[in-house]
């Protein structure tokens, strides 16, 4: 597994934690050596966290713009925080492909979610990349 993948991973943890206690959880060095999660996963995990952090109403927004009939409040937590951390690396981090943004975030929706949750966030996912990347999109299946 990629380092990139863990961080996304222990972003999702902390996101979820967030999401839970309606409050910051712990910081991610210490969720980091909780779930017992790679050193050099953590500096990209604080990336994270921190851009969705701080631009959390323009990314619920946009996320709730292209899900029809969903509000986040409706969503699976793991779902919405996943869909956060795509969503901020679309927008944010135009150096990464949107073929590896999404695949890593359907992966890890795998991993975590339900067997309908990958089709639901690409779904959403590929509206939002027509809209800030001006691209079509489809996930690798294995």
């Amino acid at each position: 597994m990629s380092v990139r993948r863990k961080s996304r991973e222990l972003a999702l943890q902390y996101l979820y934690q967030v999401d839970q206690r309606g409050e910051d959880a712990l910081d991610i060095d210490s969720m980091r050596e909780h779930f017992e999660v790679s050193k050099k996963a953590a500096p990209y995990a604080k990336e994270l966290v921190s851009g969705i952090q701080a631009n959390w109403d323009s990314i619920n927004s946009l996320i709730e713009d292209h899900a029809k009939n969903w509000r986040l409040s409706r969503m699976a937590v793991i779902d919405r925080n996943l869909l956060r951390i795509a969503a901020f690396e679309l927008v944010h981090k135009q150096d990464i492909p949107v073929s590896v943004v999404l695949n890593e975030v359907i992966e890890i929706a795998k991993r975590f979610s339900t067997d309908d949750a990958a089709s639901f966030i690409n779904g959403i996912l590929d509206s939002i990349c027509r809209r800030v990347r001006n691209e079509k999109v489809t996930v690798e299946s294995n």
